[in-house]
């Protein structure tokens, strides 16, 4: 018996050495024919027909019971010849599956260390085996309530089961990072994903093989492609850009090694590339939505856009090349609330951004030219005096402009609405500061109150460049454009008047003095008056159309304005000869301002006979007389009362 023993022992250890692991169905089954072996071979050695063993005709029939029953055992299990491997299909209810089932099955903690071993295949035909035998125990109950040692069985076998689909989880996961390190298990996952599925076995509670699988994927994808990450503690200007083009160059990496490795383990039911495609689309979306999170500069928005709009979509990514022609029939695009979060954030950065700006270029200007007292340029052509804030301002418009317009008209539209809005308050911001920090050269220094008028004259100019300039962008945003234009046109009229003021501060003292006696026989005023309106019309000369013109009429009605009324004062009483000689006088200075005038460009030449008229009145030395030149006056000029 012991001799017997060892032989079968040395037949089963010979017997596994020629099987591998993948071939555990062939091997179950020579280890029962080897047991049956033993027992037959047992029994046909009692029954020996020696006498001398003292064996009875009995044990022979029951040795022929005994082979019966192993020729009926081996006929139930499938036969395999020396091509026969574990994936033999069997055919059962119609139905083709990937493995036949066991017959019996090696104990739990057993199954359990084979799928903590990644020894798939055993591991899914003993899980097979104890479920077709719980079945069986379960169906022989009908609807007697469950034992214990069965509600037990039950619940080892879904524990089992839930093992085996973490244990399929973990490969498929791992295998986005380490596409070429486990293409055997992969191969064993496809199989056993397929044969689940056509056995349409799934536990309670627990999801599908092919949803767990497709899970397994996108959460791979999110551990090779999450390694690129923004340091929040390093989020400078460059950081994002960076960040996606390594983003971009990982995924089509990732793509280009699942077309040509991994795509031809699984069958084309699987989807593969499409599976791991769309994973990749998420991914970017989430990536996206956390950069969203975090970016602080307008370069960040910037980059985001260029990736959204102008890179994913093209050659460099979803569309490169190598990924066709898996690419060419499928279509990832991002969420329109995802796209239009970015243009928002982009577009609000934008407005902040250029806030920022515009309170640089007041602070510039400042330190730079005011507090230095710079005298401002002249432009090319040496005519007009002209600012450097007009031209920093409008090329930063131009730029962002530009910017935008490659990535769509929406976003041009919106960044140019935006600029516009951040514009509207600059120039009642710019006149504070400018009147703030301007007023300390209005003293006695002429140089200093020439000064004073450059600047105002170059930002006269500067700003009614900077209308034109920003009523070029009305088309995209009319109403932001009317009322920066508002802002703007008040600015300019803030800077006019404040010239005509100091004008008229400085011409007053000579004009106080009109049909006095000193005035009657002293030209010393009226020439300190032509001398004023003289430096005031080169001022006007280095203004820009239509300002000048509009300045020059402005000192135009406000000169005759001044000196009619003080004309009509009674201040002197003229008799005789002197009536004479102040209307002569008046005529004489009339015309000299006139020219003046006219020369500066003035548009108000209604006013050119009201002097003469006024003259003709004082020539009059009786009062009917008076009433005959009055007529005129009064129709021309009504509001002379």
């Amino acid at each position: 018996m012991r001799s017997m023993t060892k032989t079968y022992r040395k037949t089963l250890s010979v017997s596994e050495s020629r099987y591998s692991d993948t071939d555990f169905l062939s091997l179950s089954q020579l280890t029962w024919f080897n047991t049956f072996s033993f027992t037959f071979g047992n029994h046909l050695a009692v029954v020996s027909p020696t006498t001398e063993d003292g064996f009875r005709l009995t044990k022979w029939r029951k040795s022929l019971r005994a082979l019966k029953q192993f020729e009926e055992l081996f006929d139930s299990t499938p036969e395999h010849n020396k091509d026969s491997t574990v994936m033999d299909k069997e055919n059962t209810n119609n139905f083709d599956f990937i493995y036949n089932i066991m017959p019996s099955h090696v104990s739990v903690m057993e199954i359990n260390s084979l799928i903590e071993s990644a020894d798939l295949n055993k591991a899914y035909l003993n899980i097979l085996s104890m479920q077709k035998k719980v079945q069986c125990e379960r169906d022989k109950l009908g609807e007697e309530p469950s034992s214990v040692k069965l509600a037990h069985k039950e619940k080892d076998l879904n524990l089992l089961y839930k093992n085996l689909i973490d244990k399929l989880s973990s490969i498929v996961r791992q295998s986005c990072t380490q596409p070429s390190g486990n293409k055997e298990l992969l191969l064993q996952v496809a199989g056993i994903i397929e044969d689940n599925e056509k056995r349409k076995w799934d536990v309670e509670g627990l999801e599908g093989l092919r949803a767990v699988w497709s899970t397994a994927i996108q959460q791979g994808v999110k551990d090779r492609l999450g390694k690129i990450y923004l340091n929040s503690n390093e989020q400078t200007v460059s950081c994002v850009g960076a960040n996606l083009e390594l983003l971009g160059k990982n995924i089509v990496e990732l793509l280009e090694t699942v077309k040509t490795e991994t795509l031809n383990l699984y069958p084309q039911s699987f989807l593969v590339f499409e599976t791991y495609a769309t994973s990749c689309h998420e991914f970017v979306g989430e990536h996206l939505k956390m950069l969203l999170g975090k970016a602080t500069e307008l370069k960040d928005y910037n980059d985001m856009m260029d990736f959204v709009i102008n890179r994913y979509h093209s050659e460099m990514i979803l569309c490169s090349p190598s990924l066709q022609p898996e690419m060419e029939e499928r279509t990832f695009l991002l969420s329109d609330d995802l796209l239009g979060q970015i243009k928002q954030a982009y577009c609000d950065c934008l407005h902040e951004t250029i806030h920022a700006s515009l309170e640089n270029v007041i602070n510039t200007e400042q330190k730079e030219v005011w507090e230095k007292k710079v005298t401002p340029k002249n432009t090319k052509d040496d005519i007009f005096y002209n600012s450097e804030v007009y031209t920093d301002i409008s090329e930063m418009i131009k730029k962002y402009s530009v910017n935008c317009a490659n990535f769509d008209s929406n976003v041009e539209k919106m960044a140019v609405c935006k600029c516009m809005e951040a514009l509207k308050h600059f120039p009642k911001r710019f006149k504070e500061e400018f009147s703030k920090q301007s007023c300390s050269l209005l003293g006695s220094d002429l140089l200093d109150c020439c000064l004073w008028a450059k600047y105002h004259i170059a930002y006269i100019n500067s700003f009614s460049s900077f209308r034109e300039h920003i009523d070029s962008y009305r088309k995209k945003c009319p109403e932001q454009v009317k009322d920066l234009v508002l802002e703007v046109d008040k600015l300019i009229d803030h800077l006019k008047q404040a010239l005509l003021e100091q004008f008229s501060v400085e011409i007053k003292p000579y004009l106080s003095h009109l049909m006095t006696k000193d005035w009657l026989y002293s030209d010393a005023d009226f020439n300190e008056l032509v001398n004023r309106i003289d430096i005031y019309s080169g001022y006007s000369k280095s203004m820009r159309h239509p300002s000048a013109q509009s300045f020059a009429s402005d000192m135009h009605y406000h000169v005759v304005k001044v000196y009619i009324s003080e004309l009509l004062k009674s201040k002197y009483s003229c008799k005789g000869k002197k009536n004479e000689d102040a209307a002569a006088n008046i005529k004489e200075q009339w015309t000299v301002l006139n020219k003046l005038f006219s020369e500066m460009g003035s548009s108000l030449d209604w006013l050119h006979s009201l002097g003469y008229d006024i003259s003709k009145i004082v020539e009059q030395e009786h009062e009917k007389d008076i009433k005959n030149v009055l007529t005129p006056l009064v129709e021309n000029y009504p509001d002379i009362r």
